[in-house]
């Protein structure tokens, strides 16, 4: 049995705060991660703290943040190990609640917070598929089912359709919304501007995408359509933001292709509200989502989104920025895309949108300290917005 912990010094002296364990496996610039992110910069730190369980021996790109604001990074060897997790929560805690978003394997984290004597034990659903294609594993998915709604203290999602998803389509469950820090991502067109400058995008049309590089984001589609994009319009440029296993793979169909000077792979950015301004529409062609933080970031950059079938209907701010297409209707898509006219949506709309879908950062965190303090479960007690 391995377990490490990864803390800062400097910032660990002083008044005893709260502490929340945060379940994540990494903290990678994903958009579980980047909304814990946006809410732990919020926090109060004089009250609370957030440490985080890492399952991965590398560091992280968020990791170095959290060190530096005071929380903890735990390695645990072995994500199925029961043992691990209990002795990882002993050793760091006490903890006020202990929060997991690993899917079913929230499961094991829940257990081992009952074993380890933490009162608020939370799942958090994120997404709305797994790969359930053996009997193996839809056994194990059931099985953590049932043990997530037996341990569960709170159960909450970010949609409706992954809710169902974890927990079952008769568990209640909090409607918590993935929060961002909107402000940052308002219209500038002195940002525009320079990256696009810096970029060689002055005179394009650009196509923008941003995520992992899963099967599940199907960057795939883009660059499939991309070719008949540029044959309508030959100004047009497609850009990638992010990384992943698939990465390299498609990098390499790429370079093969008539279009590498077309298609440019960024990475990983931290400078995202600026890349969101380089956008002329935004295409999001996943196969399957729980809600999809970068669409609440596209739509607070005012960029219209070309979005398939799986965006869940939560992540529609009702500012007529989303046009949801098929992935089965590629003609489409391309017509959609190229007619993506420049929206004309105001600072005050957007604000308005946010604050009252709930996506504001300051929000979402008094919802979430809220169920932190909670002594017992409030199932019975929950308010579905679904109901």
């Amino acid at each position: 049995m391995s377990i490490a912990t990864e803390r800062n010094p400097e910032v660990e002296e002083g008044v005893a705060v709260k502490r929340i364990l945060h379940i994540t496996g990494a903290m990678n610039r994903g958009g579980t991660e980047t909304m814990l992110m946006n809410l732990y910069r919020k926090l109060d730190k004089t009250k609370w703290q957030f440490d985080f369980v890492s399952y991965s021996k590398d560091h992280a790109a968020y990791d170095k943040e959290i060190q530096a604001m005071g929380g903890r990074i735990i390695h645990i060897t072995h994500p199925g190990s029961l043992t691990e997790h209990i002795k990882a929560i002993k050793h760091n805690g006490p903890y006020e609640a202990v929060h997991a978003h690993t899917l079913f394997q929230c499961g094991i984290a829940l257990a081992a917070a009952k074993m380890a004597g933490v009162k608020n034990r939370i799942a958090h659903a994120h997404t709305t598929m797994d790969h359930a294609d053996t009997f193996v594993r839809k056994t194990y998915m059931h099985a953590m089912r049932r043990t997530i709604l037996m341990l569960s203290t709170e159960r909450l999602a970010c949609s409706k359709a992954a809710a169902v998803y974890l927990f079952g389509k008769e568990a209640s469950f909090l409607f918590l919304p993935n929060a961002i820090q909107w402000e940052g991502f308002l219209k500038n067109e002195a940002e525009r501007a320079e990256l696009r400058k810096e970029l060689g995008l002055e005179q394009s049309f650009v196509v923008g995408h941003a995520g992992r590089f899963i099967p599940a984001k199907n960057q795939q589609f883009l660059i499939k359509l991309f070719p008949e994009i540029k044959k309508r319009n030959p100004n047009a440029k497609l850009l990638l933001v992010g990384d992943g296993d698939l990465r390299g793979e498609l990098e390499n169909q790429v370079l093969q292709s008539d279009y590498a000077k077309d298609i440019t792979f960024l990475g990983l950015r931290e400078d995202m509200e600026s890349v969101f301004q380089t956008f002329d529409v935004f295409a999001f062609p996943s196969i399957y989502e729980g809600l999809g933080l970068v669409l609440l970031e596209a739509q607070a950059a005012g960029k219209k989104c070309i979005v398939s079938e799986a965006v869940q209907p939560e992540a529609d701010l009702k500012l007529g920025l989303i046009s949801t297409v098929s992935l089965s209707d590629e003609k489409r898509w391309v017509e959609e895309v190229l007619h993506s006219e420049a929206a004309q949506v105001s600072k005050t709309d957007i604000e308005r949108a946010f604050i009252n879908e709930r996506y504001s950062v300051q929000q979402a965190l008094d919802q979430l300290l809220n169920i932190y303090q909670r002594e017992e479960t409030r199932h019975e007690k929950a308010v579905n917005r679904y109901v």
